[in-house]
């Protein structure tokens, strides 16, 4: 079994097919697992057609598409309860999202995408790799972390050395470089490609706890 897990895809729908295309071609014959890892909407110019992509490979295949929450997909959840949280999320380029579905309003959305966004679940755990969109908090066991700390994290957790049990695999903070970051306590492959940088796949087996290879697709 392969397992892909690619980083926040921020509406560039474009990127994401060829990049899904390039998974595919890499596997081959060989059964594989799609992990994505959240902030699906939001910035770039098709957040719709990005979720909708998602939904119909999980559709088709539900057991090997794992789709995980963002802390885009999180400040979306609250603008539909909360007006102050409406600004929050428009200045966080929600506007974009609304763009792509042709909207005004939040609450205008397609309810079917809706309850797909609320019923995301926060990460992933194979035994060897634990997938979360942004990180965990040290020191804390991770079938106690919390979801604020999950979605949104960046410090003490970047900086921590400690052996988290599992290999982190994360996005949430864009790499300036374009290249995935690999440590031995955790691997963040969100390469900035709303930026007009890469989007990336980072490929795993079963017998090998690190990743075996990155495939990458740059903007047009």
């Amino acid at each position: 079994m392969l397992t892909f897990a690619i980083g926040d895809t921020h509406g560039c729908l474009d990127q994401f097919a060829r990049l899904l295309d390039d998974c595919r071609r890499f596997a081959k014959r060989q059964p594989a697992e799609f992990v994505f890892l959240g902030d699906y909407i939001d910035r770039g110019p098709d957040s719709r057609g990005v979720i909708q992509t998602i939904m119909d490979m999980q559709a088709a295949d539900p057991d090997r598409v794992i789709a995980l929450a963002g802390n885009h997909e999180d400040l979306l959840l609250a603008s539909l309860t909360s007006h102050d949280a409406i600004g929050r999320w428009l200045a966080n380029s929600g506007g974009a999202t609304l763009r792509s579905y042709g909207v005004t309003s939040p609450k205008d959305l397609p309810a079917d995408h809706l309850d797909w966004i609320r019923n995301l679940p926060t990460h992933h755990d194979d035994g060897q790799r634990f997938f979360v969109h942004a990180g965990i908090r040290p020191g804390v066991p991770l079938n106690q972390q919390t979801r604020e700390d999950m979605l949104w994290i960046r410090e003490p957790f970047l900086s921590s050395t400690d052996d988290h049990g599992r290999l982190l695999i994360h996005g949430h903070t864009p790499l300036k470089s374009g290249k995935p970051d690999i440590h031995l306590n955790r691997v963040n492959v969100d390469t900035g490609a709303v930026f007009g940088r890469k989007l990336t796949a980072a490929v795993f087996t079963d017998n090998a706890r690190m990743p075996v290879e990155f495939l990458q697709v740059c903007s047009r």
